[in-house]
Formats: C-alpha cells, structure tokens, sequence
C-alpha cells in the first residue's frame, strides 16, 4: 500500500467545501483544512504509485475549488 500526503490549493473561500469533498472520496483517509501556502492537506492510501498518480489526477483534481496539488508520496527509511 502506497500513503501520500496530497497538498490541494483552493479557490478563495473554498477550502471547506474543498475538504468536505476529498474527504468523501474512498481512497482518502483523512482531509484537513490548513493555514499556510496550501489550504487543505489530505492523507491518500492506494495499492501503487499509478493508482495513487489516477486518484490525484481522475478525483481530487476534478474536484470544484481545487486550483493545484502536490502530492508528497510517504518514503520508507
């Protein structure tokens, strides 16, 4: 199983209903509202990179108030 941190900019305003719907999609175990450069970050679970690169690309982006991701995939030391 691949986690990332996926940090999502939004449109002024936005970053609540931003949240509420990230966190609605199945692969997401969690979505915050932050301060800072980014305004929501979420944790993302999926079973490869390609599945976690679909999920940033087919479902989070396409949600209404997202303007940018980045998505920090977790590295085992």
């Amino acid at each position: 199983m691949v986690r990332a941190y996926i940090l999502i900019q939004a449109h002024v305003g936005a970053a609540g209903d931003v949240r509420k719907q990230v966190g609605e999609l199945d692969a997401v175990v969690s979505a915050e509202v932050v301060s800072g450069p980014y305004d929501v970050v979420a944790v993302a679970a999926a079973p490869s990179m390609d599945e976690l690169g679909k999920l940033v690309v087919s479902q989070v982006q396409q949600v209404q108030g997202v303007t940018r991701t980045l998505t920090c995939p977790v590295v085992q030391l």
